[in-house]
C-alpha cells in the first residue's frame, strides 16, 4: 500500500512512516518542502494519512494557514482524484473555544464531505507522547523526559493540572488498523488506552524512573503508562548516557556482580568462578533465587538442614536449565570445568546487608 503521510518529519509522522515500512507498505512523505507537489502525491497514494499541522505557531495566523487552509487543500485534491480512504488526526481541543481548537475544527469540516467518496476517520487525540517527541514544542512528557534524562530539574508548572494521555505506539496501531479495515463513510475513532492523570503524578513517575537507574533500579514498566513513559524518557538519553557502571566484587573464587534492581521483583545479577572452587555454603529462611549457567558446567549441591538429605544437581551452558535454591537447605556451587564458570542469578528480593538472609553452612560438613 502507499500511504501518503503528511507532516512525515513531524513526531506522529516519524513513528507511522516507520511502522508503514515495517510492514512493506510505502510511505509517501509530504512537509513543507512538499507543498507544492501535494496534488500529485494524493493520486500516487491508495491512502492518506493527515498528521501536518502547526500546534505552537509564531502567530495565530499560522493555525488557519497549516491546520484549516492545508486541510482544504487537501480536501479539494483528494476529491479531484476520485477519494482515498483518509485518516486525519485531529485534536481534542477542537471541542475548545481557542484558536488551536477553531483551526482544527474547520479542518475536520473541511474533510468531512470527504466521506461520500471513501471512508474517513476523523482522530480527536488528546496529547500524545512517545518517542522522537521534541521537548519544549510537543508535549510536557517529552520535555519533561529530556530534562530527566539529561539529570535536569523538571520544569513543573502546576502540578494538579490534569493531564490526558495517550502513546504513539498506540496512536500508530490505531492509524494502521485504519488503512487495512476502514469503516464507510465518517467515523470517529477513540485511540485507547488513554490515561487521565496530572502533570505531577507523570512528572513524579519519569523522574523516579531517572534517579533509580544509576543506582541499578527499574520500577514497574512491564504494562500500561509506565512501560510507556520508561520507553518514552530511555529514546530521549544522550548517547553518554547510554551506560553506566554496576558494582563488582571479587575475591580468588572470582566475581559477583549486580546488574538489576528492582522494588518488588528482586535483583539481577551473575557471578564467576574459577575452576576447582566452591562457591555459596549457606541457606536460606526465605530468599529463593535462580541459576543459570552461561558459560561452562556446574554442580549445584543441596543438603536440607532438618534431615541431612543430600540432592546434587548439574547444569550445562550447553543444555540450558534452571536450578532453584530452596529456603532450608544449605547449598554450594562447584565449578566442573577447566574454565572459568558464569552463571547468572535471579534474587526474589534485593539484597539488604542489615537483614541479608544469609546463613553460613556447609554442604558436606567436616
Amino acid at each position: 500500500m502507499r500511504v501518503l503521510v503528511t507532516g512525515s518529519d513531524g513526531f506522529i509522522g516519524r513513528n507511522l512512516a516507520l511502522r508503514l515500512a515495517e510492514r512493506g507498505d510505502t510511505p509517501l512523505p509530504f512537509t513543507r518542502a512538499d507543498a507544492p507537489r501535494l496534488e500529485a502525491l494524493v493520486t500516487q497514494a491508495d491512502a492518506v494519512v493527515h498528521l501536518a499541522g502547526a500546534n505552537r505557531p509564531p502567530s495565530a495566523e499560522g493555525f488557519e494557514a497549516d491546520n484549516a487552509a492545508l486541510a482544504g487543500r487537501l480536501a479539494q485534491a483528494v476529491r479531484a482524484a476520485g477519494g482515498r480512504p483518509l485518516a486525519f488526526a485531529s485534536s481534542t481541543q477542537a471541542a475548545l473555544d481557542n484558536p488551536y481548537g477553531a483551526s482544527k475544527r474547520a479542518a475536520e469540516e473541511a474533510l468531512a464531505p470527504l466521506a461520500e467518496l471513501a471512508p474517513l476517520a476523523l482522530f480527536r487525540l488528546p496529547n500524545v507522547f512517545g518517542k522522537w517527541a521534541r521537548p519544549f514544542y510537543n508535549s510536557a512528557v517529552a520535555t519533561f523526559c529530556h530534562q530527566a534524562a539529561n539529570g535536569l530539574p523538571l520544569s513543573i508548572n502546576d502540578p494538579g493540572a490534569p493531564l490526558s494521555l495517550v502513546y504513539v505506539d498506540d496512536v500508530c496501531d490505531h492509524l494502521l488498523g485504519f488503512l487495512d479495515a476502514p469503516s464507510p463513510g465518517l467515523s470517529w475513532p477513540v485511540v485507547s488506552p488513554t490515561y487521565d492523570t496530572s502533570v505531577g503524578e507523570v512528572a513524579a513517575l519519569i523522574d523516579g524512573m531517572a534517579r533509580v537507574r544509576p543506582g541499578l533500579g527499574v520500577g514497574a514498566t512491564g504494562a500500561g503508562l509506565p512501560r510507556a513513559l520508561y520507553a518514552t524518557l530511555l529514546s530521549h538519553l544522550p548517547p553518554d548516557r547510554f551506560s553506566y557502571a554496576v558494582p563488582s566484587h571479587g575475591d580468588v573464587r572470582g566475581r559477583f556482580v549486580e546488574a538489576v534492581k528492582t522494588p518488588d521483583a528482586g535483583q539481577m545479577s551473575y557471578f564467576t568462578q574459577s575452576p576447582g572452587l566452591i562457591r555459596g555454603g549457606h541457606y536460606h529462611h526465605s530468599k529463593s533465587e535462580k541459576f543459570l549457567v552461561v558459560r561452562g558446567a556446574a554442580r549445584f549441591r543441596f543438603r536440607h538442614l532438618l534431615t541431612g538429605e543430600r540432592v546434587d544437581v548439574e547444569a550445562r551452558a550447553d543444555q540450558p536449565r534452571i536450578v532453584d535454591t530452596i529456603p532450608g537447605w544449605a547449598h554450594d556451587v562447584v565449578n566442573l570445568g577447566n574454565d572459568e564458570l558464569v552463571v547468572l542469578v535471579w534474587a526474589n528480593e534485593v539484597f539488604d546487608r542489615a537483614r541479608p538472609d544469609t546463613v553460613p553452612a556447609a554442604v558436606d560438613p567436616a
